[in-house]
């Protein structure tokens, strides 16, 4: 029985790491074009009875407004370019606020947010943040900075059943990605935090406020995406 379970467990463990292996091979040159939160938000949609909604269209990164990564890049993660999926010194800085205040506060990566929102599920658990670093560093070596970029800004939530850049700026502007102000790339970074709660239609003060302060963030990065040090790869 015992030699059984080892093979079970053995043939599982060869599955999982091959198949999540082979498809993060995959989507470095394939577009993704679904992930598994668009699928639970059409199941909550329909749950609510609320009329399904999905826009998301696919569109390389060279089709969008460099003001827009420029943007994320400045509201999410300043030392995208410097770690290697983890921001080691952001997380101890959230940790020492948690003792200081007794509230714990995000300290995910542009690379950890992507592996979760492409290969996971949105909920907090200890498999899932295991799984998350898991992807996270799969996608770190064999993706690269501009691809998880590419991905990231084209499958993240931007609103009630929207997702990526292509599908904000034609709801929010009524044009394409290509054509993105600074203004309205930092609106969406303002947003990203709590997209289902912030409205680029209709900002609050808050959200105002916030895109001045990330317009401000994009000037001190150099006010280009992406920087003359960042890899090509």
């Amino acid at each position: 029985m015992l030699k059984f379970l080892r093979k079970v467990i053995m043939w599982v463990l060869i599955v999982f790491f091959g198949s999540s292996i082979g498809m993060v091979f995959v989507y470095k040159y394939l577009p993704v074009y679904i992930t598994p939160l668009m699928v639970i938000r059409l199941f909550e949609q329909h749950k609510d009875g609320k009329k399904l909604t999905l826009k998301h269209t696919w569109v390389p990164l060279e089709r969008i407004n460099s003001s827009l990564p420029l943007a994320v890049w400045a509201s999410e993660d300043q030392r995208f370019f410097d770690h290697t999926g983890f921001d080691f010194k952001e997380i101890n800085n959230a940790v020492k606020e948690q003792r200081q205040r007794g509230r714990l506060r995000g300290a995910s990566t542009i690379s950890q947010q992507t592996a979760k929102n492409v290969f996971l599920w949105p909920r907090q658990s200890w498999l899932r943040k295991g799984l998350e670093a898991y992807f996270t560093k799969l996608i770190e070596w064999i993706w690269g900075k501009k691809r998880i970029m590419e991905v990231y800004i084209n499958s993240i939530e931007m609103g009630r059943g929207i997702y990526g850049a292509q599908a904000a700026a034609k709801h929010f502007w009524g044009h394409n990605a290509s054509s993105l102000s600074r203004e309205e790339s930092a609106l969406i970074a303002a947003a990203l935090p709590n997209p289902l709660q912030r409205n680029c239609k209709n900002p609050s003060e808050y959200m105002l406020q916030r895109r001045k302060e990330i317009l401000t963030q994009m000037r001190l990065l150099g006010g280009k995406y992406p920087p003359k040090t960042a890899t090509s790869k």
